[in-house]
């Protein structure tokens, strides 16, 4: 099965470029152009990654990612003509897993997009086990967490780290190595990715992020989880 993205973009000549270049390694490829067109669009479809341009019309990129991860934990990768770190921050703030500054080259879009690919297709192939933690539930196969039976609803990365700190309990895990086994070694960004992502993940899944229960900090040293 032909694995199926959306890139939503308002400058139809990038869309036509990235459109082109994945559907020649087999892709299938849907196209939005403004930001209301692209939540539609993914509320009607099931995509395997989203390619988001930041600055959109009738809504940005960072809204639309908001409005998607209300219903949907599809990998997102947004792309921004602004190189400053805030603005990537803010990207990953609203729930983007990576993202890519433009002007890109075709080729480093195409090794991101299968990167991510790859992952989530060996996640849903081999990861078919349940973890419990006290009132903390991880089902790995469909992706998804429940705290009492509660479900809460995690990014892709979100889940990714919580799996990896819940399956190795009370393992002090750095900054370092959680950017290097979460998003892999080719990964250009820099640790404070991470710190965005554990606060994000503590807003959802602890009572009070401020004294938290699951995941924990090693000041010094880096993240770990303990019920």
């Amino acid at each position: 099965m032909s694995r199926k993205v959306l890139v939503v973009d308002d400058e139809k000549l990038i869309v036509k470029g990235i459109r082109f270049s994945l559907e020649q390694d087999g892709m299938e490829v849907d196209c939005a152009y403004d930001g209301e067109e692209a939540v539609e669009k993914a509320k009607e479809n099931h995509y395997d990654i989203i390619l988001l341009d930041l600055m959109l019309p009738k809504m940005d990129g960072m809204e639309v990612c908001q409005q998607v991860r209300e219903f949907s934990n599809v990998p997102i990768i947004m792309l921004t003509a602004k190189g400053e770190d805030m603005d990537k921050i803010l990207g990953l703030e609203s729930g983007a897993d990576d993202y890519i500054t433009k002007p890109f080259n075709i080729l480093e879009v195409k090794a991101r997009v299968k990167a991510i690919m790859r992952r989530t297709r060996k996640d849903s192939e081999e990861k078919t086990k349940t973890i419990e933690s006290g009132d903390l539930r991880l089902d790995c196969e469909s992706r998804r967490v429940f705290i009492s039976g509660r479900e809460i609803n995690l990014t892709a990365k979100e889940f990714d780290v919580l799996e990896l700190l819940v399956s190795n309990p009370n393992k002090v895990y750095s900054r370092e190595n959680l950017l290097n086994i979460v998003w892999g070694y080719e990964y250009p960004g820099d640790v404070r990715t991470v710190d965005v992502h554990i606060r994000r993940l503590r807003e959802k899944i602890e009572a009070n992020p401020s004294e938290p229960k699951y995941v924990h900090t090693k000041w010094g040293v880096g993240y770990y989880f303990q019920a």
